[in-house]
Formats: structure tokens, sequence, C-alpha cells
């Protein structure tokens, strides 16, 4: 496939319900010429997340207007892919909420996926865990079937993705506090696993295990890059910087095998912050990564 297999759509999600940046960010890669880069861009679904309200038995922070925005974007990929059924989807954020809508468009329109997840951090807490309650904290935990039944039950019964069907790619596990250690213990047994620091000794070798992980899985894998992987002195314009990440060049080896998948059906990434890139010197590089996916 080449860039004119693909098309874009917008999810300007920003679970903290305070516009605080990501929302802004498919406009900002667009004007930085990611729509160049695509066959289609079909605009942007409507998530409108406006609240920060936490749901008293749940924890988690504006439900309501998530799960709106879950089936916003549901139904704008659904759509796309029905309209579009030759063109792999790219769905840009927003942050990593985007997959509570885009899982279950791929489970109702293609069937079932796997998932190269890749994130600075596991995603694993529920809503009372979280400091926040943000669903950006707990993306990976809901879309394997742990937490509120109103989002992980979004695709019907769940999980939406087996953890067995998922691989975790580049969160921290050296040096971290007590509460990411004690988010890494929730994690599923049966979810594989590289962590930044092994990724970063042989980005390619981490990159071909994860393909070949998931080699056979359903109808395909989909590819979700949080650009939290990255380090602070690569990319500081994200909500949660953290040491102790890629490079882009490490990013750009590990993702290469996967982009080269035949299992490879979409692209999501999130949590990029246009707040924090004055001059648009980073929005260049995210093209950067994103055109070695989309070649």
């Amino acid at each position: 496939m080449s860039a004119v297999d693909w098309f874009l759509l917008g999810a300007p999600w920003d679970c903290s319900g305070t516009a605080r940046g990501e929302q802004a960010a498919p406009d900002a890669l667009r004007a930085a010429g990611l729509s160049a880069l695509v066959g289609q861009d079909l605009g942007d679904a409507v998530t409108v997340v406006d609240s920060t309200d936490r749901d008293e038995d749940t924890g988690v922070l504006a439900l309501p207007e998530t799960v709106r925005a879950a089936h916003a974007v549901a139904d704008a990929l659904g759509r796309a892919l029905q309209d579009t059924p030759d063109r792999r989807p790219l769905v840009v954020g927003g942050d990593c909420s985007i997959l509570l809508g885009i899982v279950p468009a791929l489970r109702r329109h293609v069937g079932t996926v796997g998932l190269w997840f890749i994130d600075g951090h596991p995603d694993f807490l529920d809503g009372h865990a979280s400091e926040t309650g943000e669903t950006a904290d707990m993306d990976l935990a809901l879309l394997t079937g742990a937490g509120a039944e109103s989002l992980v039950t979004l695709a019907g019964a769940p999980p939406m993705v087996d953890a067995l069907d998922a691989v975790l790619l580049g969160h921290r596990a050296d040096d971290v506090d007590q509460g990411a250690a004690d988010e890494r213990a929730r994690l599923p047994a049966a979810l594989r696993r590289i962590d930044a620091a092994t990724i970063g000794v042989d980005p390619g070798a981490a990159g071909h295990r994860a393909s070949t992980w998931l080699s056979r899985v359903g109808e395909g894998v989909w590819l979700h890059l949080d650009l939290d992987v990255l380090d602070p002195q690569s990319l500081p314009a994200v909500t949660y910087p953290q040491p102790g990440g890629l490079d882009w060049d490490q990013l750009a080896v590990l993702i290469d095998p996967l982009a080269q998948s035949p299992q490879l059906i979409g692209l999501s990434i999130a949590d990029f912050r246009p707040d924090l890139d004055p001059t648009g010197d980073l929005a260049a590089q995210v093209l950067d990564v994103l055109a070695q996916v989309l070649r």
C-alpha cells in the first residue's frame, strides 16, 4: 500500500474536559501537511467532552460524555470503513481514549482484531485508582475487559480485544514510583509486553518480535501510537511526559516491522500537544514518523 491508500479521520478528544491541548492536534497536523500524506481526509468525528465531573460509582471522569464521544468515533469510522473499503484508516487524536471508539468500529465492520499498543504508560488503571479519572489512564484496561461496564461493553460483550491479542510496547519499567509499579501489577499475565529500556537496546528486534506475536490474530492488527512513548528530550509536547523513553530514531526502527506487516489494518496516533510546539518543528517530526507507516 501507498499513502494514497489511506484515509484520515480526526478525533479531537480531550478526556480531561478542559480543552488543554490534545484536541487541537488534528488541525495542527493538517496544517503541517498531514492531509497530503493520505488519499482522502474525511474531517473530524464530533468528540465533545466538556465535563469535569467524576462518576460517583466508577470514578470515571465525564462518563456520559465519554460514552457519547466513543459512539461518535465508532459511527464516523464505521461509515468511513464502509464507504472507502479499499483504504486503511488513520485516526488522529486527541488522547488515547479514541481507542474506545476505534475498536468498536473495527469489531463491527472488520471482525476480531489485535492491538500493537505503543505507549509510555500501561494505561491500565480504573476510575478509582486513577488520580484524575481520565479514560486515557485506563483505555488498555477497558479494551481488554477491565473497568466501568458502560465502557467495556461499547462493542458488546467484553473484551473488545483479548489480552493475548495485544502487545504493550514502550512503557517505563525502571525507576518508576509506587503508583506506576502498582499499575504494572494490574496487567494480565496474558498481555505480552516489551518495555522502553528493552526496546532501546534493539528496537528493530522488539518490533519484529511484536509483529511475530500477532502474525495470526483475527482479521488483522491495529497499531496505536501514544507519543509519550518518546523521551521528553525528543518530544516535550505531550500531556504526561516522563524520562526513560525512546528517541525518534528508535521509534522509527521499532515501528518499521509493524508498518510492513500484512496484518496492519490501521493506525491511530495520540497525545500530541500543539500548544507546546510554538515553532511547529515537533509537528513536522510527527509527520515524519507517520509518513513511515503510510508509505
